[in-house]
């Protein structure tokens, strides 16, 4: 098919832009920034290139907390512009490109002792206020309300019962899983005519194109392009010399959902002591919970792999445990995982007093680099991006269409296969059904997934199946579980 991604489409396409031809744009970095600008180019009939380091989602895309949320922090902080942006980009991906991927999640904020939650009352109305501006029917996200202490236990059991009032309801976005939307994105670009090039690490980069090593080979081969995108996030400064980054390290750790005691409804949890600041724990599809999150600005090298620091995992479990019946610990933590946001540099010690917002900023030579942002937003960040390289170097190119192009998955008639397979897949659920492999790897995995990972999502190694097209790899014995199975499978479809 013409979006599948793989090790043959790969070399055949890398053996043509290394012949010498030259596209009209070439994007560097394949996280959701990068992956959106090369489906926004090709959606306006842009011959496109995109180069990343290592493999799709590889970095920051693929650390998040999985939400699609619709700025109620934005509008804590005034910022009613970022907000409202925020709440119309989720109702894109919910009702329009990609509402196999991405779910209503209902959020409980728990009210105990005196505490009559009216100021954060305030706030879910308001939040709700900007879902209706941005026209996200209320039976995809209902309105929030307040709920009495029984009914806060029932969705929530593990909630702690003493001076226990009730709650407030809220919805917001929740994604099934990022890196699979990153996924989304390249193939539906590559639909489109665009080459996705993995495992091709940019050694220098100008306004006319790139020069990069194939990590595969050791072989070295040049990209010429009309104009030039960078969107490698953290690592921007590497490439290009004046970007102001100040990289905030969001840790997330993985919990059992019944050790934690909840279910299908996530917690906000009010940090004591802070103003407009909460810990979260998401329940996800597979019985797993995320707890999260942390907002430490971080110096120095930006690593490829965060590390989780002890500081993080106690004051996430610290957080969280005061609403709890009970008191989470070390042992309870499955997983960690860690994420470095490309914020733009600004006034403020901490991570959350800098800047959502996003820019696009013009190198001496004619590179155009695109940081800052959030996942959510991640659709125009990259029409704010290919606007500017097409005014900037007059290329031929249609409007952005990205607003209502279903992403791979997104679109066919009902599909009869397991619930679990269609929130990850959506409409090509069946042809993974059709295979016939579904022998387990792992606890929520088939051999089937892994095998359509090779084929159609550009998964080249064992670690890219175990890390990025599922999430096996998040709990370290489940990881070296399933890695012989794995490789197996990949070997079989060499």
């Amino acid at each position: 098919m013409s979006t599948s991604l793989n090790a043959a489409r790969r070399a055949r396409e890398l053996a043509a832009l290394a012949g010498g031809e030259v596209v009209d744009l070439l994007v560097v970095g394949g996280g959701v920034t990068g992956a959106g600008v090369a489906l926004d180019a090709a959606a306006r009939g842009l011959s496109v290139c995109l180069l990343e380091a290592h493999d799709l989602a590889f970095g920051t895309s693929r650390w998040s907390s999985k939400l699609v949320h619709g700025g109620l922090r934005y509008l804590a902080h005034g910022d009613l512009g970022l907000a409202r942006e925020s709440a119309v980009e989720r109702g894109i991906l919910m009702t329009r490109t990609a509402p196999h991927l991405v779910r209503a999640l209902p959020q409980l904020v728990p009210l105990h002792g005196g505490d009559r939650g009216s100021i954060v009352m305030a706030g879910l109305r308001a939040g709700d206020a900007l879902r209706r501006t941005a026209r996200t029917p209320s039976a995809l996200l209902p309105a929030p309300r307040r709920i009495p202490g029984a009914e806060a236990l029932a969705l929530v059991p593990g909630l702690r019962r003493a001076d226990l009032r009730g709650g407030l309801l809220g919805y917001d976005g929740q994604l099934t899983d990022d890196a699979r939307l990153v996924v989304a994105l390249a193939r539906t670009a590559a639909g489109l005519g665009a080459r996705v090039l993995t495992r091709a690490k940019v050694t220098t980069l100008t306004g006319g194109g790139a020069e990069a090593v194939d990590t595969t080979t050791g072989t070295t081969f040049e990209v010429r392009a009309r104009a030039v995108v960078n969107a490698t996030g953290v690592w921007a400064g590497t490439l290009v010399d004046r970007i102001d980054l100040r990289p905030s390290r969001g840790s997330h750790l993985v919990l059992d959902a019944a050790t934690a005691g909840v279910r299908d409804t996530a917690l906000t949890v009010p940090v004591p002591g802070e103003r407009n600041r909460y810990a979260l724990v998401l329940p996800q599809e597979n019985g797993r919970v995320y707890v999260g999150l942390t907002d430490e600005l971080v110096d120095g090298p930006v690593p490829d792999v965060p590390d989780v620091p002890q500081s993080d995992v106690d004051f996430l479990l610290g957080v969280v445990s005061s609403v709890l019946e009970r008191e989470l610990g070390p042992r309870d933590v499955l997983g960690s995982f860690a994420g470095l946001r490309p914020l733009l540099a600004d006034v403020g010690d901490r991570g959350a007093d800098l800047s959502r917002k996003h820019a696009v900023l013009m190198s001496s030579d004619g590179v155009l680099t695109v940081v800052g942002g959030k996942l959510t937003t991640y659709r125009r960040m990259a029409e704010d991006a290919v606007t500017a390289a097409v005014r900037r170097h007059h290329l031929s190119a249609g409007p952005c269409r990205t607003a209502n192009l279903p992403l791979v998955g997104a679109t066919g008639g009902p599909v009869t296969a397991p619930q679990r397979l269609k929130s990850r897949y959506g409409t090509e659920s069946a042809a993974l059904v059709a295979l016939n492999r579904p022998e387990p790897v792992s606890r929520d995995v088939t051999a089937a997934e892994v095998l359509w990972a090779a084929r159609h999502e550009g998964a080249l190694t064992v670690d890219d199946v175990l890390d990025r097209r599922t999430r096996i790899g998040l709990v370290r014995a489940e990881r070296r579980a399933a890695e012989a199975a794995v490789a197996d499978l990949l070997a079989e479809q060499e």
